[in-house]
């Protein structure tokens, strides 16, 4: 499918369908601003793994896999702050080159504004990522 296709056609449906059936009340409500915390994109492997874990600053996450409903849960008090003990630790480093072969995983993680890709994950790296990881496996069920 072209670019433009998968671009505009979604974008004509919203403008087609903004105004329908939408509440007063719901029309002028401000939208709800959630700031990103860490996100994790984890890709490749031998199962095609293309999974997404972003943790928001009020404690919430989003979540999607290759195929599924993307989800959107909140933490425990107790994960969240977990969590954010790890990302004090965390020293994110430079980006690596990717490694010879076809099987390995790329996880790409985002921080404080900046964004590192990685094919071995670094000491520091560990907990965030494996905490992410049982985000996903915890809360990420499709309907």
């Amino acid at each position: 499918m072209k670019l433009w296709r998968i671009v505009l056609l979604p974008l004509l449906a919203l403008v087609l369908t903004s105004g329908a059936a939408v509440p007063a009340a719901a029309q002028s409500a401000p939208p709800v601003k959630r700031k990103a915390l860490v996100s994790l994109h984890k890709q490749g492997g031998f199962a095609g793994f293309d999974d997404r874990v972003t943790v928001y600053t009020n404690g919430c996450v989003r979540l999607s896999r290759r195929t599924g409903p993307t989800v959107d849960k909140c933490l425990t008090k107790t994960e969240f702050r977990k969590l954010r003990a790890h990302l004090k630790r965390l020293r994110l480093g430079r980006s690596e080159r990717p490694p010879q072969g076809a099987d390995f995983l790329k996880y790409t993680l985002s921080y404080r504004g900046h964004k590192v890709v990685r094919y071995q994950l670094p000491k520091t790296w560990r907990p965030v990522v494996s905490g992410m990881e049982t985000f996903m496996t915890k809360y990420w069920a499709p309907d």
